[in-house]
């Protein structure tokens, strides 16, 4: 048996998300500035055979829902589809993440299983059949097939140049709600052609590297449009905010994407773990994660 090719599927963080417009055909553009954490999902595969096939363990692994509508399958296809003798094969996906919480924990497994193809088949990562596969598996795949910080536009395949951030340690929260990202975008309620302003910490790809004080300032200055729409959804989101901002050694609370994970900024790792500590003896049925996001 060959051996198993591995990659990270980090999640991805929304420091940023304003909905700039709602288009005619009643997607949303969006501008938002994505950071990755160091946690995340993992994947494996095992070329051989003459099908793709999926095995989901893990934490979650039962919220992920069935294999067979996993987007690692449907990233995996659609390459099959464009590039002739595309090794096929196993993957397992070991799921850490929870399912549907603002995280691209989806789309950064479908990124995932398309590097390891990527790599199983001698691909760059800029192969249009890459690219293009990437873009119909889903809106936030195309920014977590290469995952470094970055700001994405439109429906999400518009994306900027990687930046280069200082490291923020953070604390992730999900108090295990699922909003569905539809409901969210309804309740936002924009009519057809309404326009938003943009997001100020765009500043960020024309000027220096920020400091980090600096950083978290632009942070504090821009916004998440889909907050309050979620809050309305499931106000638990608000007061697991509120608890964060009520901490004196959180910078800037705010949520990831359409929710329901919050994230709190910290100055340092131990601060960041001592606050999830605390979170997690309160709420020992939420999901808590320190981490670090770059």
């Amino acid at each position: 048996m060959p051996p198993a090719l591995v990659a990270r599927a980090p999640a991805k963080v929304n420091l940023t998300l304003a909905v700039r417009a709602r288009r005619a055909d009643g997607y949303h553009d969006l501008e938002s500035l994505v950071v990755f954490a160091r946690t995340g999902d993992e994947l494996r595969f095992v070329p051989g055979g003459h099908a793709f096939g999926l095995v989901v363990r893990g934490r979650t692994a039962q919220a992920a829902g069935p294999g067979a509508d996993n987007l690692v399958l449907k990233a995996a296809r659609l390459l099959a589809d464009r590039v002739l003798g595309l090794p096929a094969g196993q993957f397992t996906l070991v799921k850490r993440l929870p399912v549907a919480a603002g995280l691209g924990g989806g789309s950064s497994d479908a990124a995932a299983a398309l590097r390891l193809l990527a790599r199983a088949a001698g691909l760059a990562l800029d192969d249009p059949r890459l690219l293009e596969a990437a873009r119909l598996t889903g809106s936030d795949v195309s920014v977590c097939l290469v995952p470094a910080a970055r700001f994405m536009r439109g429906t999400g395949h518009d994306l900027g140049p990687p930046l280069v951030l200082p490291r923020l340690a953070a604390l992730l929260v999900n108090p295990q709600v699922a909003v569905p990202t539809p409901a969210v975008f309804a309740r936002l309620g924009l009519a057809p052609g309404a326009v938003q302003g943009a997001d100020p910490a765009t500043v960020i790809e024309t000027g220096p590297r920020p400091e980090k004080s600096a950083l978290v300032a632009l942070l504090a200055a821009s916004r998440n449009d889909l907050e309050a729409p979620a809050l309305a959804l499931e106000p638990v989101i608000g007061s697991t905010l509120a608890r964060l901002r009520a901490d004196p050694a959180c910078r800037l609370a705010r949520m990831s994407g359409s929710g329901a994970t919050v994230f709190g900024l910290y100055d340092t790792c131990r601060a960041a773990a001592a606050a999830g500590k605390a979170i997690s003896a309160a709420h020992p049925g939420w999901w808590v994660k320190p981490t670090m996001l770059g």
